[in-house]
């Protein structure tokens, strides 16, 4: 095996963390102060077009460079927003998200073999799904815990108005794994 073909797996996982990254400068604010970005979406992308290892990988270095004060994470940088910050559950809801489609996506429709294209639409469908059930769980319990709200309050902060933008992302989540996933598995798989 080549040197470049040893190394495309490492470069595409850095390639997915600086895209996540460069995700917080591209936002739509809101009236409630938190905006809709598309941060989270590339988050998931990258576990759902990279796999479960490479694709959680990008979260972690995304994580890693926020957490040491690069201006990654929408709205602040640092530690602090993950430790004791209201939106630190989303940022743990990334990284289980990408690793959660990952894994969905390896089991359910694995790489090298036929698929109808039905079956594909559905599988990816699936696994974009749990992942954005997955980094709302989080965020909605973390947001709970630190701000005291309830339920219903939490989710009119949190959930409902970022719905119409969630269904979007929804949809371009699927239309690019479908396109990216076969291309960049001929770059990761180490045959």
């Amino acid at each position: 095996m080549s040197k470049k073909k040893k190394s495309a797996p490492l470069v595409l996982t850095a390639l997915f963390a600086s895209l996540i990254s460069a995700g917080c400068f591209i936002q739509i604010p809101l009236p409630g102060g938190v905006p809709v970005a598309i941060q989270d979406m590339l988050a998931m992308l990258s576990g759902m077009i990279l796999g479960p290892l490479y694709g959680t990988g990008a979260v972690v270095i995304f994580l890693v460079l926020g957490c040491i004060g690069l201006p990654v994470f929408t709205g602040k940088a640092g530690v602090q927003v993950i430790l004791a910050g209201p939106t630190g559950g989303f940022l743990i809801g990334y990284l289980l998200g990408a690793l959660a489609a990952g894994l969905v996506l390896a089991a359910l429709l694995p790489l090298g073999r036929k698929h109808s294209p039905a079956a594909v639409y559905v599988v990816i469908t699936i696994a974009a799904l749990i992942a954005t059930f997955i980094l709302f769980a989080c965020g909605i319990v973390r947001f709970m815990q630190l701000t005291g709200y309830g339920f219903g309050k939490t989710m009119a902060a949190v959930l409902v108005p970022f719905i119409p933008g969630n269904i979007v992302k929804l949809i371009l989540m699927v239309m690019l794994t479908k396109k990216f996933r076969p291309i960049v598995s001929a770059y990761i798989r180490q045959d």
